[in-house]
């Protein structure tokens, strides 16, 4: 998921080293909140009204699979961004992707479209950023669960020539349920995307979109977390629906609340053919107080 000049362009070197500076020093200033790293699947809280939470992670893949540019190999995601901005009570704004994606290529197969990588054994691409809308629609009480949607767009950064992404535009919705029973917290998506099928002029993949997950506290500092979630596709993957096929993982790990911040790790399986064997992903998120909702009314 590609994302801004500081990245793919040629920056003033200035401001590709304040840039981060800035991020870690508003990292380290605010208290935090209840939070979704490691998982996927959303819940269906909002932030309160001027918070943002930053989330910064890195993700490593065993033997996944890119059926468009057919390379498959070992996938590091550097600098996983998320983030959230609460801008009214029943209203949350997002933006989430990699900043870098590096794929250590273990074999190279049939490929359907053209393919220029870096060297013989490796790719490396910015990876793609999705902006995305969460609303509230009504929230929990004790005989029913909260319910929100979220919905949005994955913008086409990456390129097909690199070996890892799909250059494609891509559009979804899901419903978000969630529930407490007790201290457990369980959450859900359910939804489709609009897949355009990069292969292919006119063609693409209405696929579901699905995750289940949840969340316990082991203690005042630690929470289980776990998920299965991912996209199912309907139709049969033909030469023209290359690179829309099923994906999903399953994960397993731990929030740790300490320092002021959330750190979080957790293990992955992939649950479909081209998903990775195994991984992990580990991270930091923070919230931060931007505004005060009530003076701008």
């Amino acid at each position: 998921m590609d994302f801004f000049p500081v990245i793919v362009g040629h920056p003033v070197r200035n401001s590709s080293r304040l840039i981060p500076a800035l991020i870690l020093c508003l990292l380290a200033s605010w208290p935090l909140g209840a939070q979704n790293r490691p998982l996927r699947t959303t819940d269906a809280e909002i932030l309160p009204p001027g918070t943002l939470r930053v989330q910064v992670g890195f993700d490593f893949l065993q033997d996944v699979e890119f059926p468009l540019t057919g390379l498959s190999g070992d996938l590091t995601s550097v600098g996983v961004i998320g983030m959230r901005m609460g801008v009214g009570k029943m209203v949350e704004v997002q933006l989430e992707g990699a900043v870098q994606n590096f794929l250590s290529v273990k074999k190279q197969g049939t490929s359907f479209v053209p393919v220029s990588l870096a060297s013989t054994n490796s790719a490396r691409d910015v990876g793609d950023f999705s902006l995305l809308t969460k609303i509230r629609i009504f929230g929990e009480t004790d005989h029913r669960p909260a319910l929100a949607m979220r919905f949005g767009f994955k913008m086409p950064n990456s390129k097909q020539d690199r070996g890892i992404g799909t250059n494609s535009t891509d559009v979804f919705a899901v419903f978000i349920p969630q529930k407490h029973f007790g201290k457990l917290n369980v959450f859900g998506n359910a939804g489709v995307a609009i897949l355009q099928a990069t292969n292919s002029r006119f063609h693409q993949n209405d696929v579901l979109l699905y995750g289940g997950a949840f969340v316990y506290p082991l203690h005042r500092r630690v929470n289980l977390v776990g998920e299965v979630a991912g996209r199912h596709s309907t139709r049969k993957i033909t030469v023209d629906l290359i690179g829309t096929e099923s994906r999903s993982q399953a994960r397993l790990g731990f929030q740790v609340f300490a320092g002021g911040f959330q750190w979080d790790l957790a293990g992955i399986a992939g649950l479909n053919k081209a998903d990775a064997h195994s991984g992990f992903t580990f991270g930091v998120t923070k919230d931060i107080h931007v505004f005060d909702y009530a003076k701008i009314k």
